[in-house]
């Protein structure tokens, strides 16, 4: 892509922000120009198949065309009626909670819109950019060749928050999908709310190693698996071995201490990721707990995806030039069953996930989940979990990251190297997960 498609691209992201509060400030007070301005924001697509939405701190605004008039349903209740506008046009704001993503839907002529829900993240006030919070720096895009996955090459990035000095190892997270946390104004929107979470001190200041599963030629614009590599991806995340955290802390970190000196205790290390990511990162902690022990799992694979029967491929690898194991290999389905039955590890763990999740021939994500989380709480775990009707995607997590980014670094202490994690008293008067169909009626 050429550099000049590269600026205006980025600065059509730059202006979304303030596109969103301009149009959500004047559907609350319309004038004649509404229907306009929500045309030129929206695709004809996207007012058309109900995806067409924007928010900004809690504020949000729909739009939908049609023909008869909608019921639009926010979080599964329906809402106030929609107002109509320029004929075919409708609109309709709402205030909701921050921190959380919301689903929505319509109803026209009593069907479901094309049998689709959609998942907006409500931005906690922390994942904005704020006046007068310095910023952190991030590097140019690396590429690691792996000893550990047989010269297989990934993407990296380092980036170091406020506060991070050159003589003083930082404390420091693992991302999975590294690429997808490297634009400051989308998606996750890590680097400004770390900022103002080390601004506000909820946080240590910082060092984040960004890690994709493969080489990413557009991180912006790309695919969220870049060159369709999913099974690569899966193999390096889903697996359950110590095999990533070789690569990870073996290979990749000590490149990163050229850049940035980095804690090597587990206490001041942590590891997040989402989907296959999600499991990834519980995995690391779960191997190596004395390396890394604060875990945020988003949407976590808790499934069999990695799972092997135990026989020998045919042609005994696979493309990559991997060999098969002929021995079985347990996936990550597993996991909250040894959380209960095994020794418990020194590691916190903020879980997260939702009731609209897969459910595929590999497992059930919202069960295993719920699963994990009760497994956690009967052992006494420090863990928390968010459980919201999100469907596989990463609106969730990406609202709720300043809190569990607060909670996962609460009390952290310099000094220390090594803290015993307890489950809050809270926490052990609470009762246990349980299970409710939310789609179907109980007759």
């Amino acid at each position: 892509m050429e550099m000049a498609t590269q600026l205006r691209r980025s600065r059509a992201r730059a202006m979304l922000p303030l596109m969103s509060r301009e149009l959500i400030d004047l559907a609350k007070k319309p004038d004649a120009s509404l229907a306009g301005k929500l045309r030129a924001a929206f695709s004809t697509e996207k007012l058309e198949d109900g995806s067409a939405v924007i928010a900004d701190h809690g504020d949000f605004l729909y739009a939908l065309e049609s023909a008869s008039a909608p019921q639009l349903y926010i979080d599964d209740e329906p809402a106030p009626p929609m107002k109509n506008l320029d004929g075919d046009l409708w609109y309709a704001t709402a205030r909701l909670l921050q921190g959380w993503s919301h689903a929505h839907f319509y109803r026209v002529d009593g069907k479901m819109l094309g049998d689709k829900r959609f998942d907006t993240a409500a931005y906690m006030d922390e994942s904005y950019e704020q006046p007068g919070v310095p910023k952190g720096q991030v590097s140019d895009m690396m590429v690691h060749e792996s000893a550990v996955y047989h010269g297989w090459k990934v993407s990296w990035w380092i980036y170091a928050s406020p506060g991070v000095k050159p003589d003083t190892p930082a404390p420091v997270m693992s991302w999975a999908d590294g690429h997808r946390f490297i634009q400051r104004d989308m998606r996750a929107r890590l680097f400004p709310l770390t900022e103002n979470l080390v601004h506000s001190k909820k946080i240590p200041p910082m060092v984040h190693v960004l890690i994709s599963p493969t080489v990413v030629e557009d991180p912006v614009n790309g695919p969220y698996t870049p060159n369709g590599h999913t099974d690569m991806r899966s193999l390096l995340y889903d697996t359950v071995n110590d095999d990533y955290n070789h690569m990870v802390f073996g290979e990749i970190f000590p490149k990163a201490e050229t850049m940035y000196k980095l804690r090597s205790d587990g206490y001041s290390t942590g590891a997040c990721g989402q989907s296959s990511g999600g499991i990834c990162a519980f995995n690391q902690a779960w191997q190596y707990p004395e390396r890394v022990s604060r875990v945020i799992s988003r949407i976590g694979t808790f499934t069999s995806i990695q799972w092997r029967w135990g026989q020998q491929a045919e042609d005994d690898s696979d493309r990559y030039g991997f060999q098969k194991p002929a021995q079985a290999l347990e996936g990550g389905e597993m996991f909250p069953f040894l959380v209960r039955r095994r020794d418990k590890k020194n590691i916190r763990v903020w879980l997260s996930d939702g009731a609209y999740d897969h459910e595929l021939p590999f497992g059930s994500w919202p069960l295993q989940n719920i699963q994990l989380a009760n497994s956690l709480k009967m052992q006494g775990y420090d863990f928390r979990f968010r459980f919201s009707n999100n469907q596989h995607n990463t609106e969730q997590g990406e609202a709720e990251l300043p809190e569990a980014m607060t909670w996962l670094w609460r009390g952290y202490d310099p000094a220390k190297t090594e803290e015993t994690y307890e489950q809050d008293a809270v926490e052990k008067e609470r009762p246990l997960f349980r299970v409710g169909i939310v789609n179907r009626s109980a007759r």
